[in-house]
């Protein structure tokens, strides 16, 4: 039974334990947590096995509803998804005891209250208090969440939402790492956060195979096949978010020779074998069990060996986040640098410094890296097999993602952290003219003829993606009335709330602002000239008139933010302080003015587009039309002079 093959795991557990405990030692992170008064041998001690215990059951809980819901076939006679979700709803709970008990022993340590004391449960409140305890409560919460779903689901579609919810819960703990006080606090956080969902998934799906290995029989062999590509992903995202966040800790070679940089070669090191582990993986056994699935035991031992080195790395990587790093992460005297995670440029930007001015931010150059790629490489699999794509609809596609690069890393990303007028800039990009181009390249489109289709239950990436274009949440976003009204009224709830000074403060409020204007733009434009297929399509007259109302409605805002008598924001920017804008208020105009005049070129082209695709549509109906008279000898022609005469010869009747 699977349950039985849990016990195979525990030299994986022991590995991530004994070097999480190990490298918290070597790297001082023992004596960093008795600077806090010492909360006892319990707390200090038990803080890195807590967290070697929580990291390893997430991976597996995190891997094991991966699998159930995405790679693993499931047949007629098969019961593998449910015995998957009852194994994942008991490494759940182990998860979720596991982060509370990391959690008090944390809080232990920084109060100096033992566990033990009668005075211990009077520090609890402090968990909502203190961001750092906060950060680990809310992943925590949300690994409950993920547990209970895991138990109540049976069905692909649950199992992957637990499945996202634990990913959710590992991505909120970047914001507990060495990245807090840091410059670069952005890249710092984001390089984190994939390095633990990478690592994550990568350990789980490979321990979910192991574990599930008895109930896959003749499907171990597509499993295997379809988890090495997974895990060839997650280990391209182990190594460059590693090197990247290593990169801003460790400046200097001089750096590696520190506790903090031993660590660090060494998982370094780890990662190197992890990388010929996994090609010798993918070499012997993709092909080779699904000719001879007996060769499971065979696959079983050399998974086991594999995981130990990724317990090995999990833990030396616990013992890294326990130490002090040769750079300094305290928070910076500079107010721009603490509030933003970047100095204050040289001057302000204008002529070629607009096309000059870079400062790369790497999630978002990952995200442009892999839209481009993965759309180029559909339109490649679709002409190998003869198949045609318009070559400007992949112009499009590409355009609007290098308009997306210069938004979130040129001139305007760079300097709409400190001014209102370049951050209107961007929004209005970001939110009107981008997703123009990203509508017209039909990734729906391209995606449902370049991805292969599957036929055994399980939620592959063509599934997926058609999924989400039909489900009943993006029936509702994607409503025409629905999409106006998010589309504008966001506009004012986020510049006239405290939405703008939190997106201006935290790394977490900024991306979740770019995510939301691009997706609204996009399902607006979509709305209006999209090619995809797709629910609640209006006809062109419609659509005009709803931009029409649209347009309005955001020209009233952009009047709105000129003519307005207070600063937006203005305790944030007033702290920055930058010097070439000491007049906030008439920056602020500036903004208000490229809100109503440059946001209202692109609603022109979305007019003309319409316009055209208003023509378009009458032009198809009239060939519609044509090619049915052809066939048909114009019977509707025929039938409307026949009703013609009919009518005649009555009116004629009732004249005698």
């Amino acid at each position: 039974m699977p349950k039985s093959s849990l016990f195979t795991l525990l030299p994986v557990l022991a590995a991530a334990v004994v070097l999480a405990v190990a490298g918290t030692w070597f790297g001082g992170g023992l004596d960093q947590l008795a600077g806090f008064d010492d909360g006892g041998a319990l707390a200090r001690w038990g803080v890195p096995v807590a967290k070697a215990v929580h990291d390893a059951a997430a991976a597996v809980t995190i891997g094991l509803l991966l699998l159930a819901g995405t790679i693993i076939p499931e047949r007629a006679s098969t019961r593998r998804r449910p015995a998957a979700c009852r194994i994942a709803a008991g490494t759940g709970t182990v998860w979720v005891l596991a982060a509370v008990l990391h959690l008090l022993l944390l809080l232990s340590n920084v109060s100096g209250v033992p566990v033990s004391s009668p005075l211990f449960a009077t520090q609890i409140p402090f968990v909502w208090q203190i961001g750092l305890f906060r950060v680990y409560a809310f992943s925590a919460l949300f690994a409950l969440a993920a547990t209970a779903l895991a138990a109540a689901a049976r069905t692909i579609v649950p199992i992957t939402w637990a499945a996202a919810l634990g990913v959710v819960s590992l991505a909120v703990l970047a914001l507990a790492g060495h990245a807090a006080g840091a410059a670069a606090h952005d890249t710092a956080v984001n390089s984190l956060a994939v390095h633990i969902i990478a690592a994550s998934v990568w350990l789980g799906g490979l321990a979910a195979l192991v574990i599930l290995r008895p109930l896959l029989g003749a499907d171990l062999g597509i499993s295997v096949r379809r988890f090495s590509v997974l895990a060839g992903w997650c280990y391209g995202g182990v190594i460059v978010s590693g090197l990247l966040a290593g990169s801003l800790r460790v400046t200097t070679l001089a750096g590696l020779s520190s506790r903090y940089g031993l660590l660090l070669v060494l998982k370094v090191t780890l990662a190197a074998l992890l990388g010929l582990a996994g090609w010798q993986m993918r070499r012997r056994f993709t092909r080779r069990l699904a000719e001879r699935p007996e060769n499971s035991g065979e696959f079983a031992r050399f998974a086991v060996a594999e995981l130990v080195l990724l317990g090995a790395a999990a833990g030396t990587g616990a013992g890294l986040a326990r130490s002090a790093p040769p750079v300094s992460q305290a928070e910076s005297a500079d107010i721009v640098t603490s509030i933003t995670g970047y100095p204050l440029p040289a001057g302000p930007v204008s002529g070629l410094g607009w096309f000059t001015t870079f400062r790369i931010d790497w999630l978002w150059f990952a995200v442009v890296v892999l839209g481009i790629g993965l759309y180029l490489a559909a339109v490649i699999r679709l002409r190998r097999r003869g198949d045609s794509w318009p070559v400007l609809r992949t112009v499009s596609w590409t355009t609007g993602w290098l308009f997306f690069f210069w938004v979130t890393s040129g001139a305007p990303g760079v300097y709409g952290r400190f001014e209102f007028s370049s951050h209107m800039l961007m929004h209005m990009t970001l939110s009107m003219g981008i997703p123009l181009f990203l509508v017209l390249g039909a990734p729906l489109t391209l995606g449902s003829r370049a991805l292969p289709a599957r036929a055994d239950k399980t939620l592959g990436p063509r599934e997926f993606m058609l999924w989400t274009a039909h489900s009943r949440w993006m029936r509702f976003w994607t409503n025409p009335v629905v999409a106006a009204v998010n589309f504008v009224a966001s506009l004012y709830l986020f510049y006239f709330t405290g939405l703008f000074g939190l997106a201006l403060t935290t790394h977490a409020g900024h991306v979740a602002m770019v995510v939301h204007f691009m997706a609204a733009g996009y399902v607006f434009a979509w709305c209006l000239i999209g090619i995809d297929p797709g629910p609640n399509r209006w006809p062109p007259s419609l659509r005009l008139l709803l931009l029409f109302v649209a347009m309005s409605f955001h020209a009233f805002f952009g009047v709105a933010i000129m003519t307005s008598t207070g600063v937006i924001a203005g305790d944030v920017l007033g702290r920055l302080a930058v010097p070439w804008h000491p007049d906030l208020l008439a920056d602020q105009r500036v903004g208000g003015g490229i809100t109503w005049g440059i946001g209202e070129i692109p609603m022109l082209f979305l007019a003309l587009a319409v316009g055209v695709v208003w023509r378009r549509a009458d032009e198809k109906e009239a060939r519609r039309r044509d090619r049915q008279a052809d066939r048909d000898d114009d019977a509707e022609l025929a039938a409307y002079h026949d009703r013609r005469a009919e009518l005649a010869q009555a009116d004629q009747q009732r004249a005698r």
